[in-house]
């Protein structure tokens, strides 16, 4: 189950008053997603060199014809794919808002299946 980012968010204000919680520490997983549309984009050409942990970047689409909460995700300036439709709302109003998001690889499978070869996770950052 995941929290909507808004009750996150509180939860993560209250420990911002923790004296031991300091803003550069606070990293709090929102999401783990599949990657979408991977067999479109450039995760095959790349298939050799990412590796779990490396950097995401996550690129609003709000003019992208297919869906206006689209979410793109990028490793090291190429496009791999999407957040997936049915989860991507959220993502999209945090980052429509400016939201501090980081995104990761988290896991990746040798499978034929394009939906599951990337997960990667969401961070919110305080």
């Amino acid at each position: 189950m995941r929290l909507p980012l808004t009750n996150a968010l509180g939860v993560l204000l209250g420990l911002a008053l923790v004296p031991w919680a300091s803003a550069e520490s606070i990293k709090i997983v929102v999401q783990r997603s599949p990657l979408a549309g991977s067999q479109y984009y450039a995760v095959s050409r790349v298939w050799n060199e990412i590796r779990p942990g490396d950097r995401l970047t996550l690129t609003r689409e709000p003019d992208n014809r297919h869906d206006r909460n689209a979410v793109r995700v990028d490793w090291n300036g190429q496009p791999l794919g999407y957040v997936p439709r049915a989860e991507n709302r959220a993502l999209a109003r945090a980052l429509d808002a400016g939201e501090a998001l980081e995104a990761r690889v988290a896991k990746l499978r040798d499978d034929a299946n394009p939906w599951r070869r990337v997960e990667f996770e969401v961070y919110l950052r305080l």
